[in-house]
């Protein structure tokens, strides 16, 4: 057994709390994971891990090693790729996490757009509205919308998503065109449930916040489906700009409450505090941060 071999099994193990786990993010088989951290213990003569039937812990051993081990394979594995990104580019795997609707509308794109100079590397993409454990995911980097970051990680603020207030314009010609937030109050509202408080609209008028309740006439747990009901005719939708594309140039869709702004969400890049940032990963948070701000969203 390789060293190295057992400290990523043995990490990846601790880290996840199963086996299986483990396995699944280093690609290897549930046996062979076991039997590198039982090699590692061995060659340490030292316990590990505590295995039961039920579950698995870390003994006081481990959990000096993990202090640590994690930090010494981002720093080999940093070395190792920066030797070969010096002639070849950035090669290896990103893991990243994103959510669904901001991931399909934009990132997909600006990842693309990311690898195109790298033909050694790979983005694995993985598309979640709920928050992913990146430790237990192997996730290299997550971009979030809003404010919420576990203690352990690390971030970077990227920029701003903004909304819009939209409807269209056969069902504004049907049903007029709300003047003020409270006119909302006699019409059909499209309620995106991603939001945190989805049915009271946040808005700014001369730098004072003004919330309005919504009634609801659909609900949705998507963005993009609260747009596509918009476009439909079917009512009024609060939507993130990035969702809209040029529905508001072409005039498909027409944006109200002229001088009531969207106090909007920031989104920013997520990482594990405890990890050696490797070159490829700081150079796509780079990326990321120019290509958000030349996209208006800086």
């Amino acid at each position: 057994m390789d060293l190295i071999d057992g400290l990523r099994a043995f990490t990846a193990t601790a880290e996840t709390g199963s086996f299986t786990a483990a396995a699944e993010r280093l690609g290897i088989s549930n046996r062979l994971s076991s039997k590198y951290v039982a090699e590692l213990e061995a060659r340490l003569g030292v316990r590990l891990l505590a295995r039961t039937t039920r579950r698995i812990g870390i003994t006081a051993a481990g959990e000096a090693l993990l202090a640590r081990a994690p930090a010494l394979l981002e720093e080999f594995d940093t070395m190792l790729a920066e030797v070969r990104e010096d002639g070849r580019g950035f090669s290896g795997t990103l893991r990243i996490s994103a959510p669904v609707t901001f991931g399909e509308k934009y990132l997909t794109e600006m990842l693309a757009r990311f690898a195109a100079p790298h033909p050694d590397l790979t983005i694995d993409l993985r598309l979640d509205d709920a928050f992913t454990d990146l430790a237990a995911g192997g996730i290299d980097l997550a971009f979030r919308i809003g404010e919420e970051a576990g203690a352990s990680l690390k971030r970077r603020r990227l920029g701003r998503i903004r909304g819009a207030i939209v409807a269209a314009p056969g069902y504004l010609a049907a049903h007029g065109t709300p003047e003020q937030p409270e006119d909302l109050a006699a019409h059909a509202c499209i309620v995106d449930t991603n939001r945190a408080d989805p049915t009271r609209w946040h808005l700014v008028h001369d730098g004072a916040p003004v919330i309005v309740r919504v009634p609801t006439r659909f609900m949705v747990n998507s963005a993009q489906g609260a747009r596509d009901l918009a476009l439909a005719g079917r009512g009024v939708a609060y939507c993130p700009r990035f969702v809209l594309g040029d529905d508001l140039e072409s005039g498909r869709l027409v944006a109200l409450l002229p001088g009531y702004e969207s106090p909007g969400h920031p989104i920013s890049a997520l990482w594990l505090g405890a990890r050696t940032v490797p070159r490829k990963l700081r150079a796509l948070i780079d990326f990321a941060a120019e290509d958000i701000r030349r996209a208006g969203m800086g």
